[in-house]
């Protein structure tokens, strides 16, 4: 599912005028939202859990990649890569869940060509504007933590697997990161018929 640098970063977000935050990891290359959490803080147990995400869907993959290339020089390995700001929890919490078996791009700025970085967070940041952009619409603050938590939820549903990104010329970043629902034509509606027939298997 991984099929490029991982980009990590969040977005504040009032609840009741209070700031809270909304973290994403987003793929690059696919545009997939590969781990979401919202929080009141920014802890180093929050940014862990957020990440652990990417961990349980996704870890055979890193190590696969990481035994591929453990025969090379650790500056030659080309192991997952995941790009962050200078956040100190990210790096805490990278170390404490991918230590060696991954690469982290640290201190990663939005303008990086000035500093010599070699990936910059723009995939994320992006991202983090079209929820601010809507954040705009509805006047900035949510009522509750709970309709917060609803809302940020379901836009990186509708982002991975209902609304087709132009750069993905019309596929979905699910269908892009080879995630294949069989979900129909409408996708939403498909989606709700989806994981509701799923979720009654498995109480049966």
């Amino acid at each position: 599912m991984l099929k490029g640098n991982q980009h990590l970063d969040e977005k504040y977000v009032k609840v009741k005028g209070k700031d809270h935050y909304d973290l994403n990891c987003i793929d690059n290359v696919t545009k997939f939202i590969t781990a979401h959490l919202f929080v009141e803080k920014r802890s180093l147990k929050n940014c862990v859990e957020f990440l652990s995400q990417i961990k349980e869907n996704c870890y055979q993959q890193i190590l696969e990649r990481y035994f591929s290339e453990k025969h090379k020089k650790v500056e030659d390995r080309l192991l997952i890569n995941f790009v962050s700001d200078k956040f100190a929890n990210y790096k805490n919490a990278f170390n404490k869940l991918f230590y060696r078996v991954a690469k982290l791009e640290f201190g990663v700025p939005i303008a990086c060509k000035k500093y010599g970085f070699e990936h910059n967070n723009n995939p994320i940041e992006r991202y983090n504007g079209k929820i601010k952009d809507r954040l705009k619409v509805m006047r900035g603050s949510f009522g509750s933590f709970d309709y917060a938590n609803h809302f940020l939820n379901l836009r990186g549903i509708m982002n991975n697997f209902v609304n087709p990104h132009q750069s993905l010329k019309g596929k979905t970043p699910a269908e892009e990161a080879e995630i294949i629902l069989q979900i129909g034509r409408n996708r939403l509606m498909g989606l709700i018929k989806y994981f509701a027939k799923k979720e009654h298997h498995s109480l049966r």
